[in-house]
């Protein structure tokens, strides 16, 4: 991952050890970035994850996707 790839991760995921147990968290909330993806999986839509942690953004969403496929796209390609 390129070093503007970590800078754009860590403006939209943070990790604490005193919040959530150290999970990685959306920037300024109490949100694992897997509530996310468990959302997605089950068939919920940005919206509806949106709806139910109005603390995220959806430039954090889209940014923190966005950055996941340029990682799984580097993986295969490497």
């Amino acid at each position: 991952m390129s070093s503007d790839k970590k800078t754009q991760l860590t403006e939209i995921v943070e990790v604490d050890p005193g919040l959530m147990h150290g999970s990685p968290c959306f920037r300024g909330t109490r949100v694992p970035v897997h509530v996310l993806l468990n959302d997605l999986k089950s068939g919920c839509t940005i919206d509806e994850f949106l709806d139910g942690c109005p603390t995220v953004s959806r430039a954090q969403v889209e940014g923190y996707l966005e950055l996941a496929q340029d990682l799984v796209t580097e993986c295969v390609v490497s």
